[in-house]
């Protein structure tokens, strides 16, 4: 299956998906948006990461920044943080540099490393991405967190790659939908940006048709 270029979904998308089906939809269907601290914090290094005017060569290897990628088989499209290209024999062709370049992806990241794989998902996606727009294979690439200010390598294994898929044919679904899912309330609702907007503590308040049957089979 291939998606027109206007069923795209963001590429960021499915770390919001990971973290919090209802979050990622408030976001990407419903368009609500709310900042706190770790979202400023987090704007503020990528902001440093996407400077797309910045292009640098250290010896064998070609760091560009906020390189934009999509997939059509996917449904995708968004920016890599910074790509980095190795010289390697056994890499690919680049256009205007000589050799062959093997390809390294790096998301950054606000924090540290989190327990859920929401930013491993979102880094095997663009490895995906980019494998798909450079016909090339991509094994491994890195998160960088701001908090511990050290990288973590991230290998792109099959499992990994089917849970990509596997979220993106959800995600994609709810979108066309325009369903937003009920809360689930977890101990992540705390630090959501979006906690005053999905207000999860009503999902435990109960309606008055339910309270009504409760009564009414208690009797």
């Amino acid at each position: 299956m291939r998606y027109e270029e206007e069923d795209y979904l963001q590429i960021s998308g499915i770390q919001h998906f990971s973290f919090c089906r209802r979050q990622w939809a408030l976001i990407h269907i419903e368009k609500a948006w709310k900042e706190n601290l770790l979202t400023v914090e987090g704007s503020l290094l990528h902001a440093k990461a996407h400077d797309d005017s910045y292009l640098e060569k250290r010896k064998d290897t070609l760091i560009v920044r906020a390189l934009n990628v999509f997939s059509p088989t996917l449904g995708v499209s968004g920016q890599c943080d910074i790509i980095e290209f190795h010289q390697d024999p056994d890499g690919i062709g680049l256009r205007g540099y000589d050799g062959k370049w093997s390809i390294y992806p790096v998301e950054y990241k606000h924090g540290e490393s989190k327990e859920i794989l929401a930013d491993q998902l979102q880094l095997c996606l663009q490895a995906m991405c980019l494998e798909e727009m450079l016909c090339c294979d991509i094994k491994e690439g890195a998160l960088f967190y701001g908090k511990t200010r050290r990288r973590e390598k991230v290998y792109f294994s099959e499992d990994l790659r089917n849970t990509v898929r596997d979220m993106l044919v959800e995600m994609h679904s709810l979108y066309q939908k325009g369903y937003t899912p009920k809360v689930r309330i977890s101990k992540h609702c705390k630090s959501c940006s979006l906690k005053d907007i999905c207000v999860p503590e009503l999902s435990s308040i109960r309606s008055v048709e339910k309270y009504m049957t409760d009564m009414l089979e208690g009797i």
